[in-house]
């Protein structure tokens, strides 16, 4: 009796654990079955990936996504990370209102379960009233990690004093993620800086010293608790030089942005547009954050996507909304570096899907290998195109990367064995499910 699947993926060059090949693959059940279905088996659908590279579905564990509709939601925001090529997004707490509740989890992912079209996986904000609360907070379904904020934010999501970061950090076991600039250091310059200097101030504001000194802090604290750190954004040479020692207790995130553009070009090109928390730097700091790609310092690469109304984002520095579009470029983006010889698919999948399982404590995902779950990005490296702004499905209507040619591009994304995007086309109806964590 010939075997019978879901789908069968054939012909494509796989990228595996442990190496590319070709390879077929069958699914069936949302999952993995075999990397070797045998050429007379037989499957519902057929996918043919001759000439393409099929990845394991890249996760991009880094947005907000708003719930603001003419802004973003999680019904557009995840259609765009679908479009990009993406199987999976984490969305950061600090929405309105904040999810630092279980009452306030409990609506958002009633809201989320029959709206997303890609798989989800949720952050909770620490608070000052709900310390108390996050050993139990972080152990909910389909939460990804606690959220600290150490500097950058308002209300009570921001999290100063190193008395409460340690409470945060006594408070649970699981990893926690952290916005690591120094709230004291932007308080007493603020002054330095009036409403009318150009952009590029943001960057002198928001120094090198604030973000060093919000890391050397969080790791001081981290090492006396021995609770794990993830550095959220690292966007220094320095503190990519110091964390090197501090392997044991400390994963690091570098964003797209902080590979990709530098300072002077991306305020002299792009205005507000180049407005971001920590900012885009000058290039010492980009070649530094590749030197750590290539040595294997970085963990995961994000987008931060943090869009924002056109009005917000163009008022005078410094009030203009610091936050940019990236969730659906991430991916043309990366696959572009690797055209370049920057890095290769197989770290492009460690820093996009492994590396976030690995980091996060994902269950099922981050790997082609029988068993787990049959999510893929299928992308074809010989495909050039620019990023126009009739593609981006964000309502806010911008992205800095309108106008950018890229050479590789998404041109599948199936998640648990179901094609939700190919050639462009949202296929269906949003299924995506939340995402599920060791505790």
């Amino acid at each position: 009796m010939k075997p019978i699947y879901d789908l069968i993926i054939r012909g494509g060059t796989v990228v595996l654990p442990w190496g590319l090949e070709r390879a077929d693959i069958g699914v069936a059940l949302g999952r993995i079955i075999t990397l070797a279905p045998g050429a007379d088996a037989e499957a519902g659908e057929v996918f043919d990936a001759t000439g393409l590279h099929v990845l394991p579905g890249l996760i991009d564990a880094h947005t907000h996504l708003r719930d603001n509709p003419e802004v973003e939601t999680i019904p557009s925001g995840t259609r765009a990370a679908v479009l990009g090529g993406l199987a999976a997004v984490f969305d950061m707490p600090n929405g309105n209102p904040s999810i630092t509740t279980a009452e306030r989890l409990a609506v958002k992912k009633d809201y989320a379960a029959t709206r997303s079209w890609c798989d989800l996986g949720l952050y909770v904000g620490a608070s000052r009233d709900n310390i108390p609360d996050l050993a139990a907070l972080e152990l909910e379904d389909s939460v990804c990690a606690v959220k600290v904020f150490a500097g950058s934010s308002t209300g009570d999501l921001l999290i100063e004093s190193d008395e409460l970061l340690e409470q945060v950090m006594r408070s649970g076991r699981r990893r926690v993620a952290y916005h690591s600039e120094d709230e004291y250091r932007l308080r007493e310059r603020k002054d330095l800086f009036h409403e009318g200097m150009p952009y590029a101030n943001h960057m002198e504001w928001r120094d090198v010293e604030a973000a060093f000194l919000g890391t050397r802090r969080l790791m001081a604290l981290a090492r006396k608790t021995g609770r794990p750190a993830h550095i959220l954004h690292v966007s220094t040479a320095e503190e990519l030089d110091y964390l090197a020692d501090y392997r044991d207790i400390a994963t690091v995130e570098v964003l797209l942005n902080h590979l990709t553009q530098w300072a002077p070009d991306a305020y002299d090109r792009l205005g507000p547009y180049a407005v971001m928390n920590p900012p885009i730097r000058d290039k010492r700091h980009m070649e530094a954050a590749w030197a750590a790609v290539r040595d294997g310092m970085v963990d995961v690469v994000g987008s931060d996507h943090a869009p924002h109304a056109k009005a917000n984002k163009e008022k005078p520095w410094p009030a203009t909304a610091a936050g940019l579009t990236g969730v659906q470029t991430i991916v043309p983006l990366m696959l572009d570096h690797v055209s370049a010889g920057r890095l290769s698919l197989m770290r492009l999948a460690d820093l996009m899907c492994a590396g976030p399982a690995r980091v996060y404590g994902i269950l099922g995902k981050g790997r082609i290998a029988r068993g787990y779950d049959a999510d893929f990005t299928i992308v074809d490296m010989k495909k050039t195109r620019t990023i126009e702004q009739d593609w981006i499905a964000s309502p806010c209507g911008w992205s800095p990367f309108v106008g950018t040619k890229v050479q590789g591009w998404p041109v599948a994304t199936i998640i648990r064995g179901r094609t939700v995007m190919r050639e462009d086309e949202v296929l269906g109806e949003p299924q995506g499910q939340f995402v599920s964590f060791t505790g």
